[in-house]
């Protein structure tokens, strides 16, 4: 079946205030090619503005807790984000799995409760080049996928965005077959876990997509869109990207 390409930003620790107005050139742009659904997800202290400011834009977190209120310092829970205008957000990045400690049983949780609170969710999962290199890249990623999608969901609430750890900011890519090969693995991984709707879900690649390589890679089998992080902080880098998924 035809799914709609699927391009968010990943703002990470990046943006102050005067980032709204970028935001607002990304989001017009953006609307140049309607074909495609576009998202940006800035740090925690931009959603309220850039919500405020794009009241039809999709704006996203970059995480949030499993719990729904409580003692936990420096957290964010997915009502939350929602009260500040975002209607999605991001679970288990390779840098907050990585540098964070979360484990699939936690990424699970957050999934859960940003569903719960109304959110849509972006879930990451990826392998460290080492597990690249030793030929186990689909297990240990289909691993990740089974362990941290939710009990139940929505089909078309969550995405699944594969982002190998090693090609996140370093320049470096996989193949397009590689890329190919593995998106094809998640969605037979899907579709045997909850048949029909594997074909609902949309799969994003992430790692050092830029302007220069995401047509041939938002054209690989089972690619249903892009997580792009440095490109998409200025539209001069994100446009460009989106308009390859709207030429496919």
């Amino acid at each position: 079946m035809a799914r709609r390409k699927y391009v968010v930003g990943n703002w990470k620790m990046n943006g102050l205030s005067d980032a709204v107005t970028e935001a607002q050139a990304i989001f017009a742009a953006a609307d140049e090619h309607p074909a495609v659904d576009v998202a940006i997800c800035p740090p925690f202290t931009l959603i309220g503005a850039m919500a405020a400011a794009l009241p039809e834009a999709a704006i996203g977190g970059q995480d949030c807790h499993a719990a729904a209120s409580g003692a936990y310092t420096g957290s964010v829970a997915a009502a939350m984000l929602v009260d500040a205008g975002a209607t999605l957000v991001i679970v288990g990045h390779s840098e907050r799995r990585e540098g964070c400690g979360e484990g699939d049983a936690e990424v699970k949780a957050k999934a859960e409760a940003a569903l719960a609170a109304g959110l849509n969710v972006i879930l990451c999962v990826g392998e460290p080049r080492a597990v690249r290199e030793s030929g186990g890249a689909i297990d240990y990623v289909l691993a990740q996928v089974r362990e941290s999608l939710p009990v139940e969901f929505d089909p078309a609430r969550l995405a699944i965005a594969y982002e190998p750890i090693w090609a996140i900011g370093t320049g470096l890519v996989p193949t397009v077959d590689d890329v190919a090969a593995m998106h094809g693995a998640i969605r037979a991984a899907l579709a045997e876990r909850i048949g029909a709707g594997a074909e609902v879900m949309r799969l994003l690649y992430g790692g050092s997509v830029n302007g220069e390589n995401a047509a041939e890679l938002l054209g690989a089998g089972d690619v249903d869109g892009a997580l792009v992080g440095g490109a998409s902080l200025t539209a001069a880098k994100f446009i460009p990207i989106v308009a390859a998924g709207a030429g496919l």
